[in-house]
């Protein structure tokens, strides 16, 4: 039977195609490869999916996934062959101009994603920033304590140092936090699996963050504003981000949602973060993610998911309790395997591993606490 020809008598579009988001990077190809960048085969003219040549199934396909939300897609700059991000704006919220603005000062404590280049779409209402190739810090695992007291203490440094410019990010969720390891991964990998190479065809090679250590950013200008002063506070309408727990996202008046000042409620999404994937895990998979041994954070991160805003610390705070927490921590601790509540205690192999991993930083006097170089 002709499946293919079955199908579009009924008229619905076939598995894989693009969605109305791919479109866009299909039409923009060849503009985007004349600037520069090489977009995988799936969106460039002419494509013929895979499994129609091969006798693979559609998933087993690296161009059979379609590009979800869509409006970011990964590229290789063709003069150097590195693997970047291309994020699609529109003009009119000048997160372009915010993020190149927030980016672009070169300090080891600005933790803010590297704006490599930012150019605008030609009789559209789009502008494109080119970013490296990032991934979420959740994946890889955290193998050691002191691995994740470093991913710890480079958000805080991050935020604060935006707050000590009178910037709120104002969408510091975990969602918006990732990580540069091309160190971590010398071979690369795919930018929706993560876990496989660029082709598809194997799981990525990496190493331990310990090893080698990954560099964690903030993304997503899209609701950052710059104040000029913080004296007095500004108060600005709620404008809810990823994160939708946010006490003040639910105070109203007869007008509806109340305004606020923004600088606490960034302190609420990282204590938010460490509390829903480092000590209780998601309301509704209470032990899906959730890791262990990291109770010395909870009182902090309590405090910074205080119901009132003006209880909660400021970001200059959570840095000085955050580094009296971090020297209290014995060198046992911080080379202590992360295990999660769901893992099984018969996991013979992660166990091993752990403590070959372990002999090995303690021969070769490696640091508990990664050092991943500044920019």
């Amino acid at each position: 039977m002709d499946w293919a020809a079955a199908l579009a008598a009924t008229g619905l579009p076939e598995p894989g195609q693009l969605n109305h988001r791919e479109i866009f990077w299909r039409d923009h190809q060849v503009w985007l490869q004349e600037k520069g960048f090489m977009l995988r085969p799936r969106y460039r003219p002419g494509w013929i999916p895979s499994w129609h040549l091969k006798n693979r199934l559609l998933l087993d396909c690296e161009d059979g996934t379609p590009l979800v939300p869509g409006v970011a897609i990964d590229a290789i700059r063709i003069r150097d062959k590195t693997d970047v991000i291309l994020k699609q704006v529109e003009t009119v919220l000048e997160e372009h101009i915010i993020a190149q603005r927030v980016s672009s000062p070169k300090d080891p404590q600005n933790h803010c994603v590297p704006i490599l280049e930012v150019f605008e779409v030609p009789n559209s209402k789009y502008h494109i920033i080119v970013m490296p190739l990032l991934r979420s810090f959740l994946v890889p695992r955290f193998d050691t304590i002191g691995e994740a007291v470093d991913f710890f203490g480079q958000i805080f440094e991050g935020v604060k140092y935006l707050h000590d410019r009178n910037i709120a990010h104002r969408d510091c969720n975990a969602a918006n936090i990732m990580m540069e390891a091309s160190k971590m991964y010398p071979d690369g990998f795919h930018f929706q699996h993560p876990k496989h190479t660029r082709d598809y065809s194997r799981f990525a090679r990496f190493y331990p963050r310990t090893r080698r250590p990954p560099r964690y950013y903030l993304i997503d200008f899209g609701l950052t504003r710059i104040y000029d002063t913080r004296d007095p506070p500004p108060i600005e309408p709620i404008i809810p981000g990823g994160d939708r727990s946010v006490p003040e996202f639910k105070t109203t008046d007869e007008n509806g949602p109340m305004a606020c000042d923004p600088f606490p409620i960034d302190v609420y999404y990282l204590g938010n973060m460490i509390k829903k994937h480092f000590l209780d895990g998601d309301d509704g998979d209470p032990d899906g993610d959730r890791m262990l041994g990291f109770e010395f954070m909870r009182p902090l991160a309590n405090d910074m998911t205080a119901q009132d805003p003006a209880k909660r610390p400021d970001m200059s705070e959570v840095v000085e309790r955050f580094t009296k927490i971090r020297k209290s921590l014995s060198w046992w601790k911080l080379r202590s395997h992360v295990a999660k509540a769901k893992d099984s205690p018969y996991n013979v192999f992660r166990l091993a591993r752990h403590w070959y991993l372990w002999t090995e930083y303690i021969l070769r006097r490696m640091p508990a606490i990664p050092n991943p170089p500044s920019e």
